[in-house]
């Protein structure tokens, strides 16, 4: 058994493609080993900007000798079928072999493949490997870049180690040859760097002022950032992000403090750190109070001779440079007021079927409005709602945006500050697009509740609204986190509310901007004109267009919007799906959502939510296992005898059924038990004592169910229907259910539809698996 050594080497390759060039290289490497059968051991694989290196434990020296068969077609077969395979097999016809299989004489071919050195199938490997690499960019170079067969690579490759053991893997790939030689540090260390073996591959690289393990230069910088910022009495605020891309970015790292001036602190902090971050990619501190200090940690590639001074000043001027302007940009912004730059937002196309961005700032704002005034979102002011959601996205417009697009948001809460606004009016611009993410913080302050909900919920009935919905991995205007968003928003903040009406309040405002951005669209003269004498179309949204539209060809539009107000988007089903997703992580099952989700009219998320886990709690118990059972027994029946709990009733009075006219399932349910309430008063015979007892059970058990649901008590009404678990299991035991006389039949279907009717006060249990 051998080790093997390959190292890649190039000019720099940039940070951010390192970790998927190492998987890459494994990926490839292992390709090439299986297709030559030849197992690896351990491999790892290490990157520094100017090389790739794996190392691969335990190969053998050669494989071993293999003969395969090929099953070929029967003898007698056609001369153009035995050559196809002769071909394909890479046989002559004179060496196929004959042998019997059921009775046939069978065509075979036997190869005898002998065993080849690992060293030669490695020196063939290597080559594939690198034609093969698949970089996010890359590029030709020299005079064969002429052509378009030529190698692509990140940067100009440059050497290739190749070692099995001690000895090297000839080969060659666009006219760079394998050896034993690789180079040291680009300042640390001159000459050349003769490599032995995969031992000591990176001892002497390490001698070289090489650290090619990139997990360890990240372990260096980590621990160096901190101790630099702890010896200068600050604290690293760490950033796991900026350590890998630091270790992406040298081979020998020597983290550095140095000071900023302090007058650059009235910048707000997010500014700076982002500046440092991203256009120098410094770490920052923070003193005691835990305020930003006027420090920044570079991460140099050289262990310079007077201990970093002049890296360091030449560091301080070029991010002093940078804070410059983000100052310049602070003190430019804030010359206009947030609503002089909300202006700007009508130059911005939101979508070219949705308006612009005023457009659906004004949206917003609407259903911001209505959501405090409705009580939707409690203990907030309406007219600062109004007010936050106007300013909301006027930071879009900003410097300081436009050169920080991540500030967003944050930028306008400190902007509505600086110009004295009230503070729940700047935490709402500030925090509106919250929670972002998983992670994110969920706003709970009311008014920026209110405006992230409304901004989140315009966006889902907009989008939806022009049929722009999510499709497969394909969501490109987000809308699965927006949903996700608003369901934070409302179970984290215990909001109650039919999430069926305010999605109608924010399909409403969505569809009827729709059709006044087509109306422009169509006759953009016509709008104006009407604007100009006075007429606010966008804020009635009952203006009747369709006189004014059908001569200028605006019909379809109007037709086309009342369709949409009219239909159902399909949102509901779509935050069904998304709770599901939600709730996966908290170990909710998705088959009780879906169980009270299609009752319907259950669409207060914090009530379903509550019925949901009462449900699952009930699942977890013998009493509702066996009720399950009950339930799908009962169900089967009523299915097999098409019996809806109606029947028996047409065929002894002939009245008229009365479940025709009722379309709601909560009033089947309770057409469902009253008729078998009525068909239990109305025997004609004595019914046994089992079906007494259900008769009973259900007589008790309907009533305390329907008033513990009432009562929000989900664990009540959980316990009311497991009152009926012994009832059915001795009904089914004890009656015979299609008994010959027709009113015993008919009674008990009936009351098998209550018992079903029953059940579905708490849920559909046709939706429960198990």
């Amino acid at each position: 058994m051998s080790d093997f050594l390959l190292e890649l080497r190039s000019e720099e390759i940039p940070a951010r493609m390192q970790a998927g060039a190492r998987a890459e290289l494994e990926k490839l490497f292992r390709r090439e080993m299986d297709a030559a059968g030849v197992t690896a051991g351990e491999i790892t694989v290490w990157s520094t900007p100017r090389r790739l290196a794996l190392i691969a434990r335990g190969l053998p020296e050669a494989t071993e000798a293999v003969s395969e068969e090929l099953k070929g077609p029967p003898v007698g077969a056609p001369d153009q079928a035995i050559e196809g395979f002769c071909r394909k097999a890479g046989v002559d016809k004179g060496a196929l072999e004959t042998r019997d299989v059921k009775g046939r004489a069978t065509y075979f071919a036997v190869k005898n493949v002998p065993g080849r050195a690992t060293k030669d199938l490695l020196a063939e490997a290597i080559p594939a490997i690198i034609r093969d690499f698949s970089w996010p960019k890359s590029m030709r170079w020299g005079a064969a870049s002429i052509s378009t067969e030529s190698l692509r690579w990140v940067r100009p490759l440059s050497g290739i180690v190749a070692l099995l053991g001690d000895d090297v893997v000839e080969c060659e790939v666009h006219g760079v040859t394998s050896g034993s030689v690789t180079l040291g540090h680009r300042f640390h260390h001159s000459g050349d760097i003769t490599i032995g073996n995969a031992d000591d591959y990176a001892m002497k690289l390490r001698a070289g002022h090489v650290i090619v393990d990139h997990e360890e230069r990240q372990d260096l910088i980590r621990s160096g950032a901190a101790k630099v910022a702890s010896e200068a009495g600050l604290k690293l605020v760490e950033d796991e992000g900026l350590v890998i891309e630091n270790a992406g970015l040298t081979e020998w790292p020597v983290p550095l403090l140095g000071r900023f001036e302090e007058d650059f602190l009235e910048v707000p902090p997010e500014t700076i750190q982002l500046t440092a971050r991203v256009n120098q990619k410094y770490f920052v501190c923070e003193d005691e109070a835990g305020e930003l200090a006027n420090a920044f940690i570079c991460t140099a590639n050289i262990e310079a001779e007077d201990g970093g001074a002049r890296v360091v000043d030449g560091n301080r001027k070029v991010l002093a440079a940078r804070l410059s302007d983000a100052r310049f940009f602070w003190e430019v912004d804030r010359k206009k007021t947030l609503a002089e730059h909300a202006k700007g937002l009508e130059r911005i196309t939101f979508h070219e079927k949705l308006g612009t961005v005023a457009d659906k700032v004004e949206r917003v704002a609407k259903l911001a409005e209505w959501l405090a005034s409705e009580g939707i979102v409690p203990n907030c002011d309406p007219k600062l709602a109004r007010q936050a959601a106007e300013l909301c996205k006027a930071d879009l417009v900003t410097e300081m945006v436009g050169e920080f697009p991540e500030l967003q948001g944050l930028m306008g809460g400190y902007y509505a500050r600086a110009e004295g606004l009230p503070d729940p009016v700047a935490d709402a611009i500030r925090d509106h697009y919250k929670p972002v993410g998983q992670g994110d913080q969920v706003p709970t302050a009311p008014l920026t509740v209110a405006v992230s909900l409304a901004d989140k919920l315009d966006t889902l009935a907009a989008f939806f609204a022009i049929d722009e919905k999510p499709t497969g991995s394909k969501d490109p205007f987000a809308l699965r986190r927006a949903a996700l968003g608003v369901l934070r928003l409302v179970l984290n903040n215990s909001i109650r509310t039919n999430l069926s009406d305010v999605l109608g309040a924010a399909k409403t405002g969505a569809i009827t901007s729709m059709m006044f951005a087509q109306v422009r669209a169509v006759n953009k003269d016509a709008y104006e004109a009407l604007e100009r004498v006075g007429v606010d179309l966008e804020d009635d949204a009952t203006f009747d267009l369709e006189e004014q539209a059908l001569d200028k060809g605006m019909g379809p539009i109007m037709a086309d919007a009342e369709q949409k107000m009219a239909g159902d988007l399909g949102l509901l089903d779509f935050f069904a799906d998304r709770l599901k997703v939600q709730q996966r992580e908290a170990g909710v099952r998705h088959d009780l959502i879906d169980a009270v989700f299609a009752l319907g009219g259950e669409d207060d998320l914090v009530r379903l939510l509550a019925r949901v886990k009462a449900l699952q709690s009930f699942m977890d118990t013998e009493d509702g296992a066996n009720l399950l059972a009950g339930y799908k027994r009962a169900a089967n029946i009523l299915k097999k005898e098409d019996w809806h709990g109606a029947e028996g009733e047409i065929a002894r009075t002939g009245e008229e059924d009365p479940l025709s006219q009722v379309d709601d399932p909560d009033m089947r349910a309770v057409v469902e038990a009253k008729m078998a309430e009525r068909h239990a008063k109305e025997l004609s015979y004595e019914a046994e004592p089992a079906e007494k007892a259900l008769m009973d059970a259900l007589a008790k058990s309907e009533p305390a169910a329907s008033q513990a649901i009432e009562a929000e008590d989900f664990s009540g009404a959980m316990a009311a229907l497991a009152a009926l678990r012994a009832p059915i299991d001795r009904f089914f035991d004890e009656v015979t259910v299609n008994a010959e006389e027709e009113n015993k039949r008919a009674h008990r279907l009936d009351l098998l539809a209550a018992f079903r009717a029953a059940v579905h006060k708490v849920a559909d249990f046709s939706r429960i698996e198990g």
